[in-house]
């Protein structure tokens, strides 16, 4: 995790309104206190724990940025578009339990369509399609924890 995506951490947890967030990972911990009564700036608290064997990935963790993005070339997916988590949260295809999934494979979307909700810190973010065309896969399934910049689903833009 490098100084850039700490920096996008902070800016989030502050835009949140949480007071306290902690951040484990394999070699980090990371407390981000916001907002308290003695004083009004932020406290970053980053701790690196020595590890005895390599890390084979390690996740990035960052405030939302541009979720569309072109899909990674492979053979049949490259005329795809892949539309990707701006958030790390809970994945969900519906509004509630008992309402009808958002989006299905083949279902037309348009600008502004409402993909998916992804339920972060007990908010529920609605992910809006920035572009138009038909989904061809869904890359998450329902109530799946996803990571920032995770593909969710593929779109034909034709």
């Amino acid at each position: 995790m490098d100084i850039k995506e700490i920096q996008n951490l902070i800016k989030f947890v502050a835009k949140s309104g949480a007071s306290e967030v902690k951040l484990e990972m394999d070699d980090i911990k990371i407390t981000i206190r916001t907002g308290s009564e003695d004083r009004g700036d932020s406290t970053t608290y980053v701790q690196q724990i020595p590890m005895n064997q390599p890390v084979a990935q390690v996740l990035p963790v960052a405030a939302p940025a541009a979720a569309v993005a072109e899909a990674e070339p492979s053979d049949e997916d490259s005329k795809y578009i892949t539309i990707k988590s701006p958030i790390i949260g809970t994945f969900y295809r519906k509004p509630s339990p008992d309402k009808p999934m958002f989006v299905e494979v083949g279902s037309s979307i348009g600008e502004g369509d409402v993909l998916c909700v992804i339920e972060a810190m007990k908010l529920f973010n609605e992910i809006e399609s920035e572009i138009s065309g038909k989904i061809v896969k869904i890359l998450v399934d329902d109530s799946s924890p996803v990571q920032f910049d995770q593909p969710l689903f593929l779109v034909d833009p034709s």
